[in-house]
C-alpha cells in the first residue's frame, strides 16, 4: 500500500488489498497441498524401499503394502489388548491387597481395643517414635543452619 501513487483512490487500495489477501490464502493452500503431498511420496517411497524381515517389499503392489500394514496395525492393537489385560490383573490384584491389608488393620484394632496394655504400648511407642522424629529433625536443621553459616561467613 506505500507503493500506491497519492492520486490512487480508496477503491483502488481496498481491491489491492483484498487481492493480496486473496493471494495469502491461496499462497496457505498451496503450501497445505505440497506438504500432503511430499508426506504421501515419503510414505511411498517408506512402503517401497522398506525392508520387513529381510524380505524386500519393492515387488508388491500397493494394495498388498496397505494389506500388510493394516496386519501390523493389528498386531499392535493385540499387543496393546494384551497389556490392559495386565493392567487391568494388577488393579484387581492390587484391590485384592488392599481389602488384606484393611482387615488386617481392624483385626490388630480389635487387639489393641482387647487388651489395653497393648494399646497403651502402642500409644506409647508412636509417641516415641514422633518424639525420636522431631529431636532428629531439629538436629539435621540446626546442623544445616551452621553449615551454611559457616559457608557464607
Amino acid at each position: 500500500m506505500n507503493n500506491c501513487p497519492h492520486g490512487s483512490s480508496v477503491a483502488t487500495i481496498h481491491t489491492l488489498q483484498r487481492h493480496r489477501d486473496i493471494l495469502q490464502d491461496y499462497t496457505h493452500e498451496f503450501q497445505r497441498t505440497n506438504n500432503t503431498i511430499k508426506s504421501r511420496r515419503e510414505r511411498e517411497q517408506l512402503l517401497g524401499t522398506g525392508r520387513n524381515g529381510g524380505k524386500s517389499l519393492a515387488g508388491l503392489s500397493r494394495r498388498d503394502l496397505y494389506l500388510k500394514e493394516s496386519e501390523h496395525l493389528a498386531n499392535s492393537e493385540g499387543l496393546v489388548d494384551e497389556q490392559i489385560t495386565i493392567a487391568m490383573d494388577t488393579r484387581d490384584h492390587l484391590k485384592t491387597q488392599r481389602q488384606t491389608f484393611k482387615m488386617i488393620q481392624t483385626k490388630v484394632n480389635d487387639l489393641s481395643n482387647r487388651f489395653p496394655m497393648v494399646n497403651s504400648l502402642m500409644t506409647k511407642i508412636n509417641i516415641r517414635k514422633r518424639r525420636d522424629s522431631l529431636i532428629l529433625g531439629t538436629v539435621i536443621g540446626v546442623c544445616l543452619t551452621f553449615m551454611l553459616w559457616w559457608m557464607f561467613f
